[in-house]
């Protein structure tokens, strides 16, 4: 495969691939970090909250095993690779999780809702990718790099829990690994109501499945290749911003997993959509609605490469390595949004 294609194009289609999984899930499975996030404070439900955990729990067994196996080394991933700076993931995650209660989705959100014809999405795709790349390598990478520089870790532990606990304990790095999915798994079933919806159970494990393809495939492709290839999975902010600039410059780029991550879970929407008959061309009416949307996704941007990656690459491919970095950014995630619902929603007004 790799002589047929070459390096380059076989890693866009592994993105693609586990895009289009994504992108199913995303509309056939009602898979929505937002979505979960408002159940939870505004419905009194944690299914969907449940249905994320799970897939967590997935990737995480799935990515332990494929160490124990000798297919897959965490530490390779680039959420192990670099220090872990708590203030950027806090910081970046608030950001983050704020500007996606104001445009309604998260980036994985957006592309999904594009795929399904909401032009609105689109242009919060755009914002957020420009931003994103503005803040990595643009105007404002001096700054971030002044405040939040990255550096490499080298003879250090890799700042992730299992190989922190292995170094504490003696135990293996993927039994723990193993066993640290396991649980959450188990802890995300003990749920009446999820394990009434299959349906939703399926969609998770797909996700899950999804991330675990990506970190599968490019690890294979940079083990059998020549090319210095950089193992990757799924994220939805900086990735935005190199797809756009494929697309502007395609003869003189190669196409990566990026690219292939972005047009697919469009691609995987756009079927999913068609599917449900849910397909339809939708715009922003109201200034003030696209207003709020362009800026809560320029936050998601510059949040996103503060915290180094998103819903999905801190919220699921960081956590399925165990990267200290994932359940931090992800709470303050949590946290931005709750702040961000509670103003569209209820206002800041104390209560008589």
């Amino acid at each position: 495969m790799l002589d047929l294609l070459g390096e380059n194009l076989t890693i866009a289609l592994i993105g693609l691939g586990g895009g289009v999984l994504l992108g199913l899930a995303a509309r056939l499975g009602r898979f929505c970090t937002l979505g979960a996030i408002e159940d939870l404070l505004y419905g009194g439900s944690d299914t969907r909250l449940r249905m994320w955990a799970l897939a967590i729990g997935v990737s995480i067994t799935g990515v332990f095993g494929l160490m124990a196996a000798g297919l897959f080394a965490p530490e390779d991933s680039f959420y192990l690779s670099i220090r872990w700076m708590p203030l950027a993931s806090i910081i970046g995650g608030l950001m983050f999780g704020y500007g996606m209660a104001l445009t309604g989705n998260c980036g994985y959100g957006a592309i999904a809702r594009l795929g399904g014809g909401d032009l609105r999405a689109f242009v919060i795709v755009l914002v957020m990718g420009v931003t994103a790349y503005f803040t990595l390598m643009g105007p404002l990478a001096p700054l971030r790099n002044w405040l939040f520089f990255q550096e490499a870790v080298t003879n250090d532990t890799p700042p992730g829990i299992a190989h922190t606990l292995a170094g504490w304990t003696g135990l293996s790095i993927p039994l723990i690994g193993v066993a640290t999915g396991i649980a959450v798994i188990v802890g995300a079933l003990t749920s009446r109501a999820l394990l009434a919806k299959p349906g939703a159970i399926f969609w998770s494990c797909v996700v899950g499945l999804g991330v675990l393809s990506g970190w599968a495939g490019s690890a294979w492709v940079a083990r059998e290749g020549f090319e210095a290839t950089q193992v990757v999975s799924h994220s939805f902010a900086a990735p935005v911003g190199e797809s756009l600039l494929y697309l502007m410059t395609a003869s003189a780029r190669v196409p990566s997993f990026a690219t292939g991550s972005i047009f697919g879970v469009a691609l995987g929407a756009f079927i999913g959509s068609l599917y449900k008959g849910h397909f339809r061309w939708e715009a922003c009416e109201d200034p003030r609605e696209l207003r709020r949307q362009i800026a809560g996704a320029a936050l998601m941007g510059v949040g996103a490469v503060l915290a180094m990656g998103c819903t999905v690459g801190q919220g699921i491919s960081a956590f399925s390595v165990l990267s200290f970095s994932a359940p931090v950014t992800l709470l303050a995630i949590f946290a931005g949004a709750a702040l961000g619902l509670r103003q569209l929603i209820e206002g800041f007004q104390p209560a008589e």
